[in-house]
Parts: C-alpha cells; sequence; structure tokens
C-alpha cells in the first residue's frame, strides 16, 4: 500500500513539474490537424488531448483556444467533453488503485469522517461540482477516486455535469477569442450579449452554492 501511495504522490509531483515548465507550440498543433480530414483530426484531437493534459496539467486552456481554431465552439466542446469522461476514468482509477487503500489506512479520525461524508454525497452535488469551474477537473477525479465515492455515481455525474461547463467555455471562446484571459474585453462582451449575461449570472450563483457546499463538508 505505501509503495502504491508513494509511486501516485511521486506522479503527481511530475505532472506539476512537467505543467510548470513544459510549454506546448499551439501553433504547430493547430497546423497539423488543419492538415488532415476533420473526422480524423478529431480523433487525433482527444488522443492528444487525454495523453498530454494527463501529463501536463497546465495546458487545458491551450486545447480549449485550439479546439475553437480548429473546430469551431461546438464540435471541439464534444471532443472535449469525450476527453474529460476518459480522463475522469483514468484519473479516478489511477487515484482508487495507488491512493485509496494507504489513505484509508493511514489517516485519522477526522479524514474517515469526511471520507464518510464524502462518500454518501449525493449524486446532484457531484453534478453541479462538475457543471461549474470551482474545483478543477483534474482535484475532483483524483479526490474522488481517493475517497470512498462510487465510480458508477462519480462517471454519472461527469457524463451528465460536464456538457454545462465544457460547452459554455467554448461557446465563450468561440465568440471573443483569445480575449477571453482580458477582464475588460470579457465584461464589454457580456455586457453586449444579455442571454449570455444572465445565463453567465445562474452560473455564478451556482458556484457560490458549491464553495458553500464544500465549506460544509470540511466543517
Amino acid at each position: 500500500m505505501k509503495i502504491r501511495f508513494l509511486i501516485f504522490l511521486g506522479a503527481l509531483i511530475v505532472f506539476f513539474l512537467l505543467g510548470k515548465y513544459l510549454h506546448l507550440d499551439s501553433n504547430n498543433l493547430q497546423a497539423s490537424l488543419l492538415k488532415i480530414p476533420i473526422f480524423y483530426s478529431g480523433l487525433l484531437f482527444i488522443l492528444l488531448y487525454v495523453v498530454i493534459t494527463f501529463f501536463v496539467w497546465l495546458s487545458k486552456d491551450i486545447f480549449y483556444i485550439l479546439g475553437v481554431a480548429v473546430f469551431g465552439p461546438y464540435i471541439s466542446a464534444g471532443l472535449i467533453y469525450l476527453a474529460e469522461v476518459i480522463n475522469a476514468f483514468i484519473l479516478f482509477w489511477l487515484a482508487r488503485y495507488l491512493g485509496r487503500g494507504y489513505v484509508e489506512g493511514s489517516l485519522g479520525k477526522r479524514y474517515k469522517n469526511l471520507d464518510e461524508r464524502l462518500g454518501n454525497i449525493g449524486f446532484i452535488w457531484l453534478f453541479i461540482f462538475r457543471a461549474t469551474p470551482i474545483i478543477p477537473y483534474r482535484f475532483l477525479d483524483l479526490a474522488s477516486g481517493l475517497t470512498r465515492i462510487s465510480f458508477l455515481k462519480y462517471i454519472l455525474a461527469v457524463i451528465s455535469g460536464s456538457p454545462l461547463k465544457v460547452f459554455w467555455v467554448q461557446y465563450i471562446i468561440g465568440a471573443v477569442g483569445k480575449d477571453v484571459f482580458d477582464p475588460h474585453k470579457m465584461a464589454e462582451y457580456f455586457l453586449k450579449s444579455k442571454i449570455l449575461f444572465i445565463l453567465s449570472l445562474i452560473y455564478i450563483i451556482l458556484v457560490i452554492v458549491v464553495t458553500f457546499k464544500i465549506k460544509r463538508i470540511k466543517s
């Protein structure tokens, strides 16, 4: 159990360092994807997304923008959604196999109480966690694997909850482009698009609800 957990911690450190120091060339990736038919480029995009974001955790923003540039907001959202479901499956079982046994047997009563509360968390809350950006997907996948949350309940929340966040992000990037990281340009765009402003306001309310729920779980 201890050896598995050390392997798990080592992998997390490597993933973090790769994400911090390894930089991807999005222009070359975009040029390569545009050279091949859309069906094959879509499959390649999913493969690259799964492999690269699995090892390089800080690379997802590049794929969001790259996806819109190559496939448009709607197709890219579908491709990213499929890739995220695959990633959730892999990371959940990575954490469950390498870390769950050691964590369950080594930590004290406080963790066991938290573990029990997380294990009993309702499907609707897992759905909201996946649908809002408050918890990064990678950490949610790993945390679910480390706790007693059942795989079936979690993967159903992944399948049903992820589209809201993914399509929301891809739609905004498709409309604003790389200015999505400029708060002034984003504010200007939201003021012009009343429908998106209302939907985003609802989304922010969900984020606030999730934040309070997380605080209650920890207390």
